[in-house]
Parts: structure tokens; sequence; C-alpha cells
């Protein structure tokens, strides 16, 4: 496979037919579990790995536009190592599947004083943070975590990227998780 057939995209994204999805399937498995074995995976780990991708490509391929100067196959390749890098994240969860749902004890209930408590905290002091970041990182946080905007919205509101916004929540947040931690336990 030399070349990715622009022709076979196209059908996929315009009519999603079953046989253009029967051919992307047969042209593009072996590829895919190749990549898979190669990055070390066990051959049922591969065909799971070979599956998840193409269940993510049903959800992207309609929206994706063939640029013959950028290569399908490195799109293709992004999306699979990202694929096995979620599962590999997701292999590592310290989770007991033989745990019952039910056995499990329910959150601990805040008291009413605990709520106000926390929500004085919150309204005193994320304020008296704000002298502290730069005025767009924390434009960027309190219109994302206060207002719950999109990260894009913000972005392009500021002149900022998405992960600029995620990067200015991430350090007004973790600046508050340190300053709130002696406080509140959780």
């Amino acid at each position: 496979m030399d070349t990715t057939s622009a022709s076979l995209l196209m059908s996929l994204r315009e009519s999603a037919s079953p046989a253009a999805w029967s051919r992307f399937v047969r042209t593009y498995s072996p590829m895919l579990y190749a990549w898979a074995r190669r990055s070390g995976l066990q051959e049922a780990d591969a065909l799971d790995l070979v599956q998840d991708v193409f269940a993510t490509l049903v959800e992207k391929l309609p929206k994706f536009t063939y640029d013959a100067d950028r290569g399908f196959r490195e799109w293709l390749w992004v999306v699979t190592r990202n694929k096995h890098l979620e599962r590999t994240r997701r292999l590592k969860l310290p989770i007991d599947a033989a745990t019952n749902a039910d056995q499990v004890p329910d959150r601990p209930a805040v008291t009413a004083e605990e709520d106000d408590f926390r929500r004085h905290l919150l309204g005193h002091l994320v304020p008296s943070l704000k002298g502290q970041f730069q005025p767009t990182t924390w434009a960027a946080f309190w219109a994302s975590v206060v207002e719950g905007r999109p990260a894009t919205e913000v972005g392009a509101e500021l002149g900022l990227s998405v992960d600029a916004v995620y990067k200015a929540k991430a350090r007004v947040v973790a600046r508050l998780h340190t300053v709130l931690s002696d406080v509140i336990a959780d």
C-alpha cells in the first residue's frame, strides 16, 4: 500500500456505504495490526486495539478532510498511537472488576455547615488570589471554571490557544489546591 485512496476516503466521508467501509477495513487492518504488534501488544490485545481504532474512525472520518501533502497514514498512526496510550493508561487504573458497586460506600454527606464554610472560603479566597496571576491567566480561569464556558470560546475571546486556557486553569486550580489543602481535607 503505497498511496492512500482519496476516492475511498471521500466515499466514507460522503456516504459511509457498507462496501466502502468493508474495503477500508480490508485495506487498513493489516497495517493497524502490524503497528499494534510492533508496539508490544499480544495478538488479542492488538486485535482489540485495531477494533478501538476503527470505532474511533467511524466518528472521525466523516469530518476528516484528506490532504495528500500531510498524509492520511500519518494521521492514522497518530489516532492509533493515541488509542494505544489510552488503553495503556486505562489498564494501569487500580480497579478490581470483581468489586460490586453496591458494596462500595457512598460519598460521606456534607453537612450544611461544612457546605457554608466551603462556599465562604471559596467566595473570599478565590478572588484574593487574582493578584497572583497575569490578567489573561486569571481571565481564562474565571471564564472557564467559574462561568463554565468552553475553552475554545474563552481562548478565542482572549486570543489564547485552547492549551493556554487549560494551562491557565491548571495553574490557578493548583494554587487554590495548595492554599486550601490545610483547611479542607478533600
